[in-house]
């Protein structure tokens, strides 16, 4: 495993999408070192801002405060990026395969345009989670994000496929132009979740507020949701789906597109 170590914040955002199993794996320390990084419009070598350790292979585990250093993980295909402190803006976009943790909070573009692997945040995220980057017309398109706080505006907004879970509160928009794929709320959203939403389903564990545009339609539990109870309860998210602890409300549109998209509120029984 190689071990980065950041000496210092620099002073404007460091672009890293070297940092990647894909690109670390064959190399040796000596060569990894001088991989090119991009502080503003200059290039500069990764052994300028991190101390390297340890022996070249599909781990790669960074250590600091990095939330002004960018695309981390970017399109990574394998292996596995462990991050000990906070990250910045586009971590794994674009990735297909491995798996990222992070110990602490990332910044906007998590996962943006994603087509598989998984990421975990042990803390909160910033705006655009699992998105699609502006005039691009899908986002995410497969793989599981799970962020263990809050997250911010447009969480998956035009997904196409994939999972995206949020153990905190979220803010304004979320599933926004939402081709597919499922977005699970624990702890709810604030306004328009599902705005202009096409297709996919929503599935928030406490009462929001929703379009006049989206009707009711049923109250019933989904047998689907007992398949991602068990994928998602490995990773500590619990997914109610029992008749005897409470229900869901579904509401189907948005209709202002017209759309067949689905939000799934639970009712827990009093």
């Amino acid at each position: 495993m190689i071990r980065l170590t950041l000496k210092e914040t620099p002073s404007v955002p460091l672009e890293a999408e070297m940092l990647s199993p894909d690109t670390i794996a064959a190399l040796t320390v000596a060569e990894i070192r001088a991989l090119p990084v991009h502080l503003g419009k200059r290039q500069r070598r990764v052994d300028e801002f991190f101390d390297v350790q340890g022996d070249p292979g599909d781990a790669l585990e960074l250590h600091g405060d990095l939330q002004r250093v960018k695309w981390i993980g970017r399109g990574m295909t394998r292996g596995t990026v462990r991050i000990h402190g906070n990250d910045g803006m586009h971590l794994g976009s674009a990735m297909s395969g491995g798996t990222i943790e992070v110990s602490g909070d990332v910044g906007d573009w998590l996962g943006a345009e994603m087509t598989g692997g998984t990421i975990r945040v042990h803390g909160t995220a910033g705006v655009q989670v699992g998105a699609a980057y502006r005039g691009a017309p899908s986002g995410m398109r497969d793989g599981l994000i799970v962020i263990d706080g809050s997250a911010g505006l447009e969480l998956g907004m035009r997904m196409k496929r994939g999972t995206i879970v949020a153990g905190g509160p979220v803010r304004d928009f979320a599933g926004l132009q939402m081709k597919g794929g499922t977005i699970v709320l624990q702890q709810g959203a604030e306004l328009r979740t599902g705005a202009w939403m096409n297709r996919g389903t929503i599935v928030s564990l406490k009462p929001i507020p929703l379009l006049p545009t989206f009707a009711r339609a049923a109250t019933y539990n989904p047998t689907f949701l007992r398949l991602y109870a068990r994928r998602l309860a490995p990773l500590g998210c619990r997914l109610p789906y029992d008749d005897r602890e409470g229900r869901y409300h579904r509401y189907t549109g948005d209709a202002a597109v017209p759309g067949k998209g689905e939000i799934l509120v639970w009712e827990p029984h009093a």
